[in-house]
């Protein structure tokens, strides 16, 4: 039977014993009560509410869609009873400033709570997914009328909010985008333009719905540069309530391969009544507020995915019988067949996912660690160096960890067999629904150029360096224990990266399109290097723990191998693939890359 169980054991092992959270959090003065019971507690209770109340709906959801007529979205059934629940125990508040009515806690524990939602439910918690980047985006950016208006009722989860940027012709390129907005005298504006493939961009659950929408005022500059960002709420205020509904219309939802219980909507703006957010022409630098917190969100979607896929084909793979193992403990000797974990082949499926999921969890709440730092540690420069990190490490957990909760999943039906494709086990759902998470809030393929070009060659590999630097020296301390030979093959990958990075810049003065076509091998390189880096950490902890847990520690060090063993190899084909491409550039050659159709581009015409 498929089921979810929260890993708060797992949980309290990267908090408390690799990442030491609550230690770090206490000493940021907005965060001095913060201990592990309360750490704990919360994860706690969030897995309670994942579990009981979410992960029963998500074949539900998945069933029965959301249903479009005349204009109005109805969600699947419970879909709005659930959200009731989860805002009055005051879920949407969790990390947002009381001065708001937020509870003032960690994004460390809003990262927890979103991976254990996302585990059960990943089309229901797309409803409050977008809630905290808004509150975040409007937080900075907005007006103090604005932020009085509508902050309270964000941060409440009484109001549901959107992010309105994709057109039809404008995908990830927005400087594209055709949205009007034209300013009036009492300081608002009238919106116009259509969006597509907007989360929630109509639905049951609230009564309100906030839409931040990209467009562009009169005389715009062309192109991205000319991008400005508005509010644009469903009703209109009115006093201390609602008044009359905006001239915003959802004009049709999406059909698509999954996440059906999630609305992606439609809309069409006429002369909407609107606020501006931020400067004008600046639009993208307040959304990027939202971009940034929904990217981290993403990726703790594909963590979840990957958790909710590895607990149910571990547990299936222990239950199902077939064949002899090559291997046979005594007690089974007399048996016709035995479970299919005893075979390696299910073995190496089960530890792939084990080792990915356990150390994307690091990199999540490290990630999560660092930006509860950069927005809150009194030391300017401490809170400047976390954000550089953060902005490194972003597009990693954006793609990595998305690219997980799809193909963890796919491994998880293949040990499931014929019964993984049917639609009884509940894994095909899982398959289906975390596709979707490579695509949006930039494509895995944009997240690759991002690091690359915007990340580490724009500052000639200044961030990069310090994260390297921190991964050397954990190598060089765990060069003489029982990792020794892994840590020294990790010491050897950062200075691999280096190298490469140099000598991709150098090439790149004569071949800009050089970086582009080895992106994402840079993207995996770097990845693989700060996931072992952990890994490596989460061995010396268990080693150091070992006697309160015997079986639990000695699983994580076994892993931690197996990550070194089978997984981390990878990185050899890619600087392979990357010295490839640089030798090609150097000897003038050029890379078969559609050579056939891209000539067309390159010979003038007669």
């Amino acid at each position: 039977m498929f089921s979810y169980q929260p890993p708060l054991k797992d949980i309290r092992f990267v908090l408390s014993e690799l990442l030491d959270a609550s230690a770090t959090l206490s000493q940021l003065p907005t965060y001095a009560e913060v201990d592990d019971e309360l750490t704990m507690q919360v994860a706690e209770e969030a897995g309670r509410f994942a579990s009981e109340v979410l992960f029963p709906l998500n074949a539900v959801g998945d069933r029965e869609g959301c249903r479009y007529e005349n204009g109005a979205v109805t969600t699947p059934p419970g879909f709005a009873d659930a959200y009731r629940q989860f805002q009055e125990a005051g879920w949407p508040a969790l990390a947002c400033d009381p001065n708001y009515g937020g509870q003032g806690l960690p994004n460390t524990l809003n990262s927890v709570l979103y991976e254990m939602l996302s585990s059960c439910n990943h089309a229901w918690t797309m409803y409050p997914g977008l809630l905290h980047g808004a509150y975040a985006c409007l937080h900075k950016h907005a007006s103090e009328e604005l932020k009085q208006r509508y902050l309270p009722r964000i941060v409440s989860g009484e109001w549901l909010a959107t992010m309105c940027l994709t057109e039809s012709q404008a995908g990830s390129d927005l400087g594209l985008l055709r949205t009007r907005a034209v300013p009036q005298d009492d300081g608002s504006v009238r919106i116009t333009g259509s969006k597509i493939f907007i989360s929630g961009g109509e639905q049951d659950i609230t009564e309100n719905i906030v839409h931040l929408v990209l467009a562009r005022l009169p005389d715009a500059p062309a192109g991205s540069k000319g991008i400005s960002l508005f509010l644009v709420p469903k009703y209109l205020p009115e006093g201390d309530g609602l008044g009359k509904r905006n001239a915003v219309a959802c004009t049709g939802l999406e059909h698509k391969m999954g996440i059906h219980g999630s609305a992606t909507s439609s809309l069409q703006f006429d002369e909407a009544v609107g606020w501006l957010v931020g400067e004008p022409n600046r639009g993208l630098a307040a959304m990027f507020v939202m971009m940034n917190a929904a990217r981290l969100a993403v990726g703790i979607q594909g963590l979840g995915s990957a958790e909710t896929a590895y607990q149910n084909s571990l547990a299936y793979a222990q239950e199902r019988l077939q064949m002899r193992a090559a291997v046979r403990p005594a007690q089974r000797r007399g048996e016709p067949a035995d479970p299919i974990v005893m075979h390696p082949a299910m073995q190496r499926l089960l530890m792939n996912q084990r080792a990915y999921v356990e150390g994307f969890r690091m990199l999540a709440y490290h990630s999560a660690l660092a930006l509860d730092m950069a927005e809150q540690h009194p030391d300017a420069q401490v809170r400047a160096d976390m954000d550089a990190q953060l902005a490194l490490l972003t597009p990693i957990i954006k793609s990595m960890m998305t690219d997980q909760g799809f193909y963890g999943s796919s491994q998880a039906l293949q040990i499931y067999g014929g019964h993984g494709f049917i639609t009884e086990t509940g894994i095909e759902q899982y398959l289906r629904d975390s596709r979707i998470a490579m695509i949006y809030e930039g494509t895995n393929e944009i997240q690759a150029v991002d690091l690359l070009l915007r990340k580490i060659l724009a500052d000639s590999g200044q961030r990069l360096n310090q994260l390297l630097g921190q991964v050397e020296a954990t190598a060089e301390q765990e060069g003489k224990g029982p990792m020794q030979g892994h840590a020294e093959g990790l010491a050897t990958l950062a200075r691999e990266i280096r190298d490469r990075v140099e000598r991709i810049a150098a090439a790149a003065q004569a071949n800009p399109e050089l970086p582009h076509q080895v992106a994402p091998e840079m993207l995996r390189l770097v990845g693989h290097c700060v996931i072992a880096w952990f890994w490596l950490r989460a061995a010396a902890v268990a080693r150091k723990n070992a006697f309160q847990d015997p079986i639990f520690y000695q699983a994580k060090q076994d892993t931690a191998r197996y990550y070194y063993d089978f997984i981390l190899p990878e990185t050899t084909q890619q600087l392979q693939i990357v010295d490839n491409v640089l030798r090609s550039a150097a000897e003038g050659r050029p890379l078969p890359l559609l050579s056939d159709v891209m000539r067309q581009y390159a010979e003038p015409e007669d």
